[in-house]
């Protein structure tokens, strides 16, 4: 009968007969890319070392989130793998009393009053927190189970999470050998800095990995794609190539590459990520963008208004078009005044593809306000006609356009008379740009006409 021997990841001394066989890591080959969707793809090579007469290897350290049905392993030839099993063993009293029966064990026993005598005892049973034991004089004992002194592990508990195959070798093999794996618990967003001064603006923007997936990954090549996959039809992830086009960028960046719909980081440097620990990279960098102020306010539809309303107005920076492709994720926006910087808002930025333009909501304007009200009303059972009067107050020390948005239907028998200009945005938005005076007031009158 085959003699059934381990192949151990690590340096974890058990008891009983252990082979010299080895996993052992290559260096620079293990590498992670992490998702949006919780979820990250693990790449390990190792050497492997294992006799013929092993029919076991335990590949230790995975994480304990592994999602265990997407292990893609690559054995050398002469290995055949019959089957697979997650293990992870938590060590408990009640695993390692389970495991050590008909083993040889020590009892601490007390001598008397005020101290106590170690014997050597074999395992009968446990149960509760009561053991049976076998004494070295054939006596047998009950003892209380916490009075067991433990000194090794079993060999059939496996105390990290580790995957197990079953394997058959027809040589001694002395050879590579890689591991894909998902994990879960894992994922990573995208967040932005962006310094205002006058017209101009810098942009930072930083990964952030959040690792909860219960592996610590050491020294590994970090990648992380931008996009939304459809787990459902999951596509395999076409990694070597993924990876060899990433390495064509420039390493002194994080390099970028479009890929199949989605966008590739790669971080130009090893990164280790504990388990349980958020970890920042910086990825962007760009200076002297054109930045402007916009105003905006979004008005009723004069069909169905009657009375009057205030508007204040939404302060939104708009940036011109960048080079590169930017992640969905948060900005926070500063600019400076008296040499401090203020946070002027936070704003949720959508996967952005590059030389796209940016608009970034702020906040609400404090000195800017418009209201509406109605001047004239002559509508029928049939048509509407209805004339709106708008009042913009500018009370900062400097001259604002506001854009004003009026949601009114555009068709053939629809009519809109004014003496300012207009034009229609988005299909059925009317559209002003008015720029009012710093400390000023200005009013204009809109006539809206149509068929109901």
């Amino acid at each position: 009968m085959k003699k059934m021997n381990l192949v151990l990841l690590s340096s974890l001394l058990l008891s009983g007969t252990v082979y010299a066989s080895t996993l052992s890591k290559i260096a620079d080959e293990d590498s992670l890319i992490v998702y949006n969707s919780n979820i990250g793809l693990v790449h390990e090579q190792r050497n492997l070392s294992i006799s013929q007469e092993e029919s076991n290897i335990i590949y230790e350290g995975v994480a304990n989130s592994i999602e265990i049905d997407s292990v893609n392993v690559s054995l050398p030839q002469d290995i055949k793998l019959k089957s697979q099993q997650y293990r992870f063993d938590k060590l408990t009293q009640s695993k390692l009393l389970e495991a050590h029966i008909g083993k040889n064990i020590e009892v601490r026993l007390p001598k008397d009053d005020q101290s106590f005598k170690i014997i050597n005892a074999t395992l009968l049973s446990s149960e509760n927190t009561k053991s049976l034991v076998r004494a070295s004089d054939g006596n047998i004992i009950t003892v209380d189970s916490d009075a067991i002194i433990f000194r090794a592990i079993p060999e059939e508990l496996i105390t990290k999470a580790s995957l197990v195959w079953n394997v058959e070798t027809t040589n001694n093999v002395n050879a590579a050998m890689q591991i894909d794996y998902l994990i879960n618990n894992i994922s990573w967003q995208s967040n932005y800095i962006l310094n205002l001064s006058k017209d101009e603006a810098t942009l930072d923007g930083w990964i952030s990995i959040d690792n909860r997936s219960g592996k610590a990954y050491e020294d590994v090549d970090l990648h992380v794609l931008a996009g939304d996959i459809n787990r459902a039809v999951q596509q395999p992830v076409r990694y070597k190539q993924v990876r060899a086009m990433a390495m064509m960028e420039d390493s002194s960046n994080v390099a970028h590459q479009a890929h199949e719909g989605y966008h590739f980081y790669t971080v130009p440097f090893k990164v280790s990520i504990a388990n349980n620990e958020k970890t920042q990279i910086k990825f962007i960098h760009r200076t002297n963008i054109a930045a402007q102020r916009k105003y905006t306010a979004i008005l009723s539809n004069p069909s169905n208004f009657n009375g009057y309303n205030e508007h204040t107005l939404t302060q939104s920076i708009s940036l011109n078009p960048l080079d590169i492709a930017l992640p969905k994720g948060i900005v926070r926006t500063y600019s400076q005044l008296n040499k401090t910087n203020i946070l002027l808002g936070e704003s949720n930025l959508e996967h952005t593809p590059k030389e796209s333009g940016i608009n970034l909501e702020i906040g609400k304007s404090f000195d800017l306000k418009v209201t509406e009200s109605i001047e004239k009303r002559d509508d029928s059972q049939y048509n509407l006609n209805a004339t709106m009067k708008y009042t913009l107050k500018n009370n900062s020390e400097e001259t604002k356009t506001f854009e004003l948005f009026i949601p009114f239907n555009k068709d053939e028998n629809s009519k809109v008379k004014t003496d300012a200009a207009f034009t229609y945005t988005k299909g059925n938005l009317v559209t002003f740009s008015i720029p009012v005076d710093a400390m000023g007031t200005k009013e204009i009158f809109v006539n809206f006409i149509s068929q109901k």
